[in-house]
């Protein structure tokens, strides 16, 4: 039920009607985010010790320019993640366990989850309960469609998630395989496989869909021969089962949309920047610490920050591993950690415009803090050793 609802929020724009719900939503009063779980989590404040004996702490182990002399205090700051406390936000919690957000000038930073009964990110940051929110580009521009003040600065994924999935003793490695094939498809993701068709313009009146909900059992038992998934996760559940499976993403086929994406009120571009530059540095510091240790990640997500959500260790370390080849990719290793060439920015506003959501990539993007970053800490540009 939980990855329905998922998969609901990250498609929603794409679905009839979404524009319209989410303006609804972006016109809301803050008052109507209350259904979003916030959790202090208070390690930053607790486990850093002075903002400058951590900053020098911070720039030996993750890399960056420690401060000169007492941190800048940039008071508390929000995070909205676009889910539940999960592995998906694994360098977060390093960065907050690590006291990298403190370091960087916070005194505190509260991550809060979101969910099936939460609003959409790009409300909390309209109404300003967060300064930053997880999303995909897809649901920013449809929000900026109608209206919203946002820009995406960044972007964690490089190569969207969605992926086929079929058994390895059976593998279905291209589009083409499908043909002939029945397909498990959720509803909630019909607008996704939608959009996938429009940008590669393969036949789809030759893949034979069977209805499916998010349980991939029926993949398994035989009763279909591949599955609309997450790279990230059905692949690893199924995994910890015994099942071997085979996937391919959707990216490496026409479809490049970058995912978990940074999005802020436009203004705050200016306004706040100090703030946003400490946080992509603390973020970037962070993810760099999970590709060095990512069972420290997994391990924070199931004793720490996604502790009472019964998750497993074993699972939730292949799906770190997992993110980590969306997030760490030839085009990061050299220019950084959630930077998007020029060449993928073009790419992701012309598969959005074969969605029915047309925009232009300075509308929708704004990677300036990030460059100037980037500037400042040369050292973070190379991905770290493992």
């Amino acid at each position: 039920m939980a990855m329905m609802n998922r998969r609901t929020l990250l498609t929603r724009a794409l679905e009839l009607g979404g524009g319209a719900a989410l303006l609804a939503a972006c016109g809301s009063s803050k008052s109507t985010t209350a259904t979003a779980t916030t959790t202090p989590t208070g390690s930053a404040t607790t486990a850093a010790g002075s903002a400058t004996t951590a900053a020098g702490s911070v720039a030996t182990t993750t890399g960056g320019t420690a401060a000169a002399g007492p941190v800048k205090d940039l008071g508390a700051m929000n995070l909205r993640l676009s889910w539940i406390k999960n592995s998906e936000f694994a360098g977060s919690y390093i960065a907050d366990n690590k006291g990298l957000y403190k370091a960087n000038g916070f005194s505190s930073v509260n991550l809060i989850a979101g969910g099936p009964s939460a609003v959409a990110a790009e409300v909390d940051v309209s109404s300003g309960t967060a300064l930053v929110g997880i999303s995909a580009p897809d649901l920013v521009a449809s929000a900026i469609g109608q209206g919203g003040k946002l820009t995406i600065i960044g972007a964690q994924y490089q190569k969207n998630p969605f992926c086929v999935m079929s058994l390895a003793s059976k593998p279905i490695t291209k589009p083409e395989d499908m043909y002939g094939k029945k397909f498990g498809l959720q509803a909630a993701n019909q607008a996704v496989w939608d959009a996938f068709v429009a940008a590669t313009g393969i036949d789809d009146s030759k893949i034979v869909k069977f209805p499916a909900q998010f349980d991939p059992t029926p993949l398994v038992q035989g009763q279909c021969d591949c599955w609309f998934s997450f790279v990230t996760n059905e692949p690893n559940t199924l995994k910890t089962q015994g099942v071997d499976t085979v996937t391919f993403l959707l990216a490496d086929f026409g479809y490049p949309l970058v995912s978990e994406v940074y999005v802020v009120k436009t203004d705050s571009i200016t306004t706040k920047k100090d703030q946003l530059k400490a946080f992509l540095k603390s973020e970037i510091q962070g993810w760099r610490g999970l590709y060095s240790d990512p069972k420290l990640g997994a391990t924070l997500t199931t004793g720490t920050y996604g502790k009472d959500l019964g998750l497993d260790t074993a699972e939730q370390l292949l799906e770190v591993k997992s993110e980590l080849g969306l997030i760490f990719t030839d085009d990061t290793k050299k220019n950084g950690l959630f930077t998007i060439s020029d060449a993928l920015l073009k790419e992701n506003v012309d598969v959005l415009a074969k969605a029915g959501i047309k925009i232009a990539a300075t509308d929708l993007f704004d990677l300036s803090l990030l460059k100037e970053v980037y500037a400042e800490n040369p050292d973070l540009v190379a991905a770290p050793t493992s």
